[in-house]
């Protein structure tokens, strides 16, 4: 398990507990214990949202003169066929409820926590309502929504679930924009929950298809259901693929300045941001299979079960014969009966003007394609990659040779064990480690004297030249070796001889 970052895991822990803090308000008109002329307990909290979403509408309509009045008219309405309440006291309520979301001592609202980002005690001051005119003649106060009401409001409204996966696309954007890799990690980690509870919710939607189907209504409402969520997920695909190729923008960047041997963390945790990117992106892309076939299959299949059961439910001598020897009816009605079961007339005609159409004429070849693999193209001797990867390829090799000299290089489990103790285990988890061994197994021996015809043609040539005089000859070992995660290798014996030549 890694190491926890603590100082990212509490980063925006202010903001974090200033959400909360906007629910305080609501939980305190909860704790208010109001009841009617009957007894009847008053649902404050209710209450409460209802007056917010009344300030809403108000601020909607452009009005600007919204009272105490005007509040209590709304209540009424709202409240007068469930409990029996006085004038006076519906002004109260009213009351009650603008002083909780504006205290009358004209400060705002303030909210104290213990700040866990820098240890220390702190507070928050905001604002759900705020006096908007006066009208002197009158003696009235109006108010509307503050900002902080406002993100009340929208924090009540049920909008997260769907889109948390692309607010979270577009956030992992701008961390790598900043150059936050680390808090881009953190975002994709919660991508992966995001599409973990994605499946969850497509599972329990095929069972609730599979069983709820009952009538065509049914059928057309899920059918909407399902095209709406592929076409989401359709969107969030598009949206995957364009940040995998901005990620990629962002690695080679960093690799062509050769920035990544200056900021080799920075380089490290892009390509890791990748690597875990391509891994979401997959999870998430068998999602959109798994909604195709339900859209495709499940969904089918239930409507042709719904057909199925209305065949069998069906008696075509009590609901057909019956019905017209029982009861003689007329010409026109025995014509509706019978209509649904003849069948329509049908003549196959051929027109000679067919022979006159425009015909399709394609030109078929047989493609001869070589077996074999792709040759590098020259001017890809210069590529940095390349470079690279020589680089790499001549650094394992010095790394077995010290690891050979000291006797633990006679095998590859050996030799990983050798790259642990000496604090290189972070080689392991790249790809071109494994590439580096199949490839030598597949040319063992291997000896420095057979490459000088084409020594610099290929990206072995730097490291087997270290072997001087001798030759490395690998062969398969007992056992699979797996010291990542994402990679395992056949075990292999080495022995380093001297050239027989």
């Amino acid at each position: 398990m890694e190491q926890l970052d603590l100082t990212e895991l509490t980063s925006g822990y202010r903001e974090r507990m200033r959400r909360l803090a906007l629910f305080e308000p609501i939980l305190e008109l909860d704790r208010k214990r109001e009841v009617d002329q009957n007894g009847t307990a008053i649902d404050m909290k209710g209450l409460g949202l209802l007056t917010l979403l009344f300030f809403f509408e108000q601020k909607l309509m452009r009005n600007d003169r919204t009272g105490v009045k005007q509040l209590i008219s709304f209540l009424k309405k709202m409240t007068s066929t469930e409990y029996i309440i006085e004038e006076t006291e519906y002004e109260k309520l009213a009351r009650t409820i603008i002083q909780t979301y504006r205290p009358t001592t004209g400060r705002k609202r303030s909210y104290s926590y213990y700040d866990w980002e820098f240890k220390r005690e702190d507070h928050i001051e905001y604002s759900i309502l705020k006096a908007n005119n006066f009208d002197v003649k009158s003696n009235t106060q109006f108010y509307t929504l503050d900002e902080d009401g406002l993100e009340l409001l929208f924090a009540t409204k049920e909008f997260y679930s769907e889109f948390q996966l692309s607010i979270n696309q577009l956030m992992l954007r701008k961390q790598i924009e900043k150059g936050r890799f680390q808090g881009a990690l953190r975002q994709i980690n919660e991508m992966r929950i995001d599409v973990e509870s994605l499946e969850d919710r497509l599972d329990k939607l095929k069972h609730e298809i599979q069983r709820s189907i009952v009538s065509e209504e049914t059928f057309e409402r899920y059918k909407e259901l399902l095209e709406d969520i592929y076409g989401r997920l359709g969107r969030e695909d598009e949206e995957f693929k364009e940040l995998r190729s901005f990620v990629k923008e962002v690695r080679e960047r960093l690799f062509s300045k050769d920035l990544h041997q200056k900021e080799k963390k920075s380089y490290e945790l892009i390509v890791k941001i990748n690597n875990e990117l391509e891994m979401v992106h997959y999870e998430h892309s068998r999602l959109l299979d798994r909604t195709s076939a339900l859209r495709n299959t499940t969904l089918v299949t239930a409507q042709e079960s719904l057909y199925y059961a209305g065949i069998q439910s069906f008696n075509f001598d009590q609901d057909i014969v019956s019905t017209i020897l029982s009861s003689p009816l007329p010409v026109d009605a025995m014509k509706g009966v019978l209509h649904p079961f003849l069948t329509v007339e049908e003549t196959p005609l051929w027109s000679p003007l067919t022979v006159l159409s425009e015909q399709n004429i394609t030109e078929e070849r047989e493609v001869k394609e070589e077996a074999g693999f792709e040759e590098m193209d020259s001017s890809d001797d210069d590529h940095p990659y390349r470079k690279w990867l020589i680089q790499k390829y001549k650094e394992l090799m010095e790394l077995f040779l010290a690891a050979y000299e000291e006797k633990k290089g006679n095998r590859l489990s050996d030799f990983i064990e050798y790259l642990r103790i000496n604090s290189q285990n972070s080689i392991v988890d790249q790809r071109y480690f494994y590439d580096f061994w199949l490839i030598l197994h597949q040319r063992s021996p291997v000896s420095a004297g057979e490459l000088e015809e084409e020594e610099g043609k290929t990206m072995l040539g730097e490291a087997i030249q270290l072997l001087e005089d001798r030759q490395l000859v690998i062969t398969e070992g007992t056992g699979i070796v797996s010291p990542s995660p994402r990679y395992s290798i056949q075990n292999m014996d080495m022995v380093l001889e001297e050239n027989k030549r």
